[in-house]
């Protein structure tokens, strides 16, 4: 039997919905159970909100449909919009690539319709063919930093700038800009994306910069990580960890 802090937290989320693992795989179930809804949650408090997207990106770019279906269910329950779902899922495309994406985004309009919500939602898009870039430009300055930004481009040989260039107009200028969810969460959506992706490292580090230059502390990453543990395993959370130590080193309390 789960704990009873445990229980409460799963359903929060999932009210009275029965798990079939529970009669399948019980053992499994009740020691899964109270380590992502007690301990987790004990020792990396998150608002739901928070807690309940940075998990959908990061079961997104795992592939994870089922878990996301049952999560973005959770989610709507707590509080989180349908925009703000679909927000999730949108800002995955230029990280994890349509290819993935697509399963996703039909989930989660089957879920949003079943829930009966009128699709399409309302537009969130901030920015036009010809604003798109340089609107994208001033996000990715904004986020990076504007030497750095300058850097990458004066690196780049000239047969890539087209996708520095998309980088700004595409990733930033479609994305970032729109409206629904706040750079600073954009922001841990991206990283929770890219620690769950694995083999993204230096893009791990460069987004724990971009989520110290937009607000989101030491102790905010922390939180984030910790509750992506349960469902992107210890080998990613533990590089997610030491480029967060790497970039951000804990301050030390000694004399």
């Amino acid at each position: 039997m789960p704990t009873q802090a445990a229980r409460e937290n799963h359903d929060a989320l999932f009210g009275d919905r029965a798990s079939t693992l529970a009669r399948t795989d019980p053992e499994l179930i009740e020691y899964f159970d109270d380590f992502a809804f007690d301990d987790v949650q004990q020792d990396a408090p998150l608002e739901p909100r928070t807690r309940t997207l940075v998990q959908l990106a990061a079961l997104i770019a795992c592939g994870a449909l089922g878990e996301f279906r049952v999560l973005a269910g959770g989610a709507l329950r707590v509080g989180v919009t349908p925009v703000e779902l679909k927000e999730v899922v949108y800002q995955a495309v230029p990280y994890v690539g349509m290819g993935r994406v697509f399963d996703f985004l039909h989930a989660t309009n089957e879920l949003l319709t079943e829930r009966g919500v009128e699709l399409p939602l309302p537009g969130q898009s901030t920015t036009t063919r010809a604003t798109r870039a340089e609107r994208g430009l001033a996000v990715q300055k904004q986020i990076i930093g504007d030497e750095a930004v300058g850097a990458i481009y004066a690196h780049a040989p000239s047969d890539e700038q087209h996708i520095q260039r998309y980088l700004s107009a595409n990733c930033f200028g479609d994305h970032y800009t729109r409206d629904g969810i706040d750079v600073p969460t954009r922001e841990l959506l991206t990283l929770s994306m890219l620690v769950s992706l694995g083999g993204a490292d230096p893009q791990v580090a460069g987004h724990v910069r971009a989520n110290l230059r937009v607000g989101n502390d030491r102790a905010m990453l922390i939180a984030v990580i910790t509750q992506l543990l349960p469902y992107v395993g210890y080998p990613r959370t533990l590089n997610a960890l030491r480029a967060l130590d790497d970039v951000a080193p804990a301050v030390s309390h000694e004399n």
